[in-house]
């Protein structure tokens, strides 16, 4: 009777190792799915970055547009730690300050004519003071590596 105890005892214990050791292995296989998406969605972010500078850099975007989609992505960059970026670029993320709360597509839409005068006036001054600096954050951005 004892052996039968023994003998089922480990049964048991075979097939618990047997189930932990399965579960070991499925969550390395998603760990390793979940670094290989992150590391795709990185590349991505990354390329998106260096062609808006480059957009930027060439007048083909708008120096408000480029900052606004340059910090955005800057800022959701899934890696850890995540860099200070504001130290690193700050003529960018000083232009997204100022104009990441304006009113776009509809909202704008919804503004008088005068008031989006103001607005495009006001963010064209705010351009302007740092068009030069930006220049020169986007050509560094241009061979951003996120890596």
């Amino acid at each position: 009777m004892e052996w039968m105890l023994v003998a089922l005892g480990a049964i048991i214990i075979v097939a618990l190792s047997i189930y932990a050791g399965r579960l070991v292995f499925l969550v390395k296989a998603q760990n390793s799915r979940h670094l290989a998406a992150r590391s795709k969605r990185i590349e991505s972010m990354t390329t998106s970055i260096q062609t808006i500078a480059f957009a930027v850099e060439q007048q083909q975007c708008d120096l408000s547009e480029g900052a606004i989609r340059i910090c955005r992505l800057l800022e959701a960059m899934p890696i850890d730690p995540l860099p200070d970026h504001a130290k690193v670029y700050p003529a960018l993320h000083s232009l997204f300050d100022k104009v990441k709360n304006y009113p776009t597509h509809d909202a704008r839409q919804a503004l008088s004519k005068k008031e989006r005068r103001e607005q495009d006036k006001e963010r064209g001054q705010f351009e302007s003071e740092l068009e030069s600096a930006i220049l020169e954050e986007v050509k560094i951005l241009k061979h951003y590596n996120a890596s």
